[in-house]
């Protein structure tokens, strides 16, 4: 059995080792933080055709071609496009039958003398998994929270090598494949927040799941994935926007759900400040979402997903159990307004002191932190089923002391009531509707929207008896 390697030292001399392996690193930014690995350990001759990094920006653009940013995914594909077809240019004929090749690049803003706000970067390679095969490709982002540029250029070379091995070697394991990049790294140090596997080595993943595994294993805080299940970077997607969230379980999806995120998105578009075409709607799971008791049901968590797509909507995923947490996230991205959909039990929620132990200033804190930007919730009454009376903002019941907040934040229209729901889908619950799919009763088909009902039967989802 073949002992894992873990190292970046024997994973970079691993890889010089391998005499089928032959290729470029090209790095912009932090300097030759992964070639210099390779070089280290020695025997780089039989791994390196070029090695190359270009600091100033006309010497780059005269390479790679102008770029809008030179820390962005277009860069980092342009490097790549340049590198890979100049290695076959110069190299099939001579060695292309006995060599695969492969193209590395990166693309880093590192903390420095000049810059010195917190790091992040693009990160790529591009390979044949065979001699003369088409090449696939895996690209990264990442973001840098090292205290000083040395810290920095470490988690990037190590990064780097990790990234080059788990493609040479990894690549048919992609759940490998991705634990094995944090390798010999510190989680505080570095964070992934976007991987994308194409090409013909990768025609089995799904990047859905593979998103999924970054907040899984402590990679990442959040991802997102658009509605044509397309793997999104959070501060391109999220960039100038206007957000909107909901945060559900969406097992399934159901009326309430849908109608609910469909009129906060109304409301939303209506405020004086909410420009509608800049409006970014995103349904959220959180992990605990995932979980049934145990491990994350991965094909439960892919049809949530299908359905989620299908119905047009654009996915994020976090371990945000927090609200405060999942609006710092959005504030960190984009400073134009945001909006949570909610019901009521969620919002009796926010105002429960038990979560906010760990903040030394308690809710008081957690609420600095939530309405920060003027963040607004939109809120739907929730129906007592027994009585068939409605309870909304203005009914709801708070601890004494906690009354003059509630009131201030109603005052100031950080809370808002959403009285457009329709009343007959407030008694509606998703626990209660995965459990008529399951027993073979037709009255959850009212209960969810009608291309639900489809997918639901078409892929018997959810134990649909069928």
């Amino acid at each position: 059995m073949q002992t894992k390697i873990q190292d970046p030292h024997q994973k970079a001399l691993a890889i010089n080792l391998d005499q089928d392996k032959y290729g470029t690193i090209a790095e912009i930014g932090a300097g030759q933080e992964t070639a210099r690995w390779f070089f280290r350990v020695g025997g780089a001759a039989g791994t390196i055709a070029k090695a190359m990094s270009a600091y100033d920006m006309k010497f780059s653009d005269s390479i790679y071609g102008s770029s809008q940013r030179y820390v962005s995914r277009q860069r980092l594909q342009s490097m790549l496009d340049h590198e890979f077809d100049l290695l076959l240019q110069r190299l099939d004929e001579p060695r292309g039958s006995e060599s695969s090749f492969f193209a590395f690049a990166n693309t880093v803003a590192a903390r420095s003398f000049t810059y010195k706000a917190g790091g992040h970067g693009w990160l790529g390679i591009r390979f044949q998994a065979h001699p003369r095969e088409p090449a696939s490709q895996i690209d990264i982002h990442v973001n840098l929270y090292g205290k000083n540029n040395v810290q920095d250029q470490e988690t990037l070379g190590a990064l780097g090598v990790n990234l080059i091995y788990g493609a040479l070697h990894l690549r048919e394991d992609t759940e490998a494949l991705l634990l094995s990049l944090m390798d010999q790294l510190q989680p505080e140090l570095v964070e992934i927040d976007m991987i994308e596997f194409s090409g013909e080595a990768f025609t089995h993943v799904d990047g859905r799941l593979m998103a999924l595994r970054l907040v899984q294993h402590g990679f990442s805080n959040a991802v997102m994935f658009t509605a044509d299940g397309r793997v999104a970077h959070p501060a391109d997607a999220l960039y100038k926007k206007s957000v909107l969230v909901e945060r559900s379980r969406f097992h399934p999806p159901t009326q309430l759900t849908i109608n609910l995120l469909d009129c906060a998105q109304k409301a939303f578009s209506a405020e004086d400040n909410v420009e509608p075409e800049s409006i970014l709607v995103l349904s959220e799971m959180t992990l605990n979402n995932l979980h049934e008791g145990g491990d994350i049901d991965v094909q439960d968590f892919l049809n949530r997903a299908d359905i989620l797509c299908a119905l047009g909507k654009n996915v994020l995923i976090s371990n945000y159990g927090d609200y405060y947490r999942l609006a710092q996230y959005l504030f960190r991205y984009t400073q134009m307004p945001s909006a949570i959909a909610m019901g009521l039990p969620s919002l009796q929620d926010i105002f429960d002191k038990k979560y906010y132990k760990d903040l030394p200033g308690g809710i008081l804190e957690s609420f600095g932190r939530l309405f920060n930007h003027g963040l607004r919730l939109y809120v739907c009454p929730m129906v007592d089923v027994a009585t068939d009376q409605l309870t909304g903002i203005h009914e709801l019941q708070l601890e004494p002391h906690l009354k003059h907040l509630y009131a201030y934040l109603l005052n100031s229209g950080n809370v808002k009531a959403l009285e457009t729901v329709k009343r007959e889908y407030l008694s509606i619950y998703s626990q209660q509707v995965l459990e008529m799919i399951r027993n073979g009763s037709a009255d959850w088909e009212a209960m969810v929207p009608a291309q639900v009902v489809d997918i639901i039967k078409e892929k018997k989802l959810f134990h649909w008896p069928g």
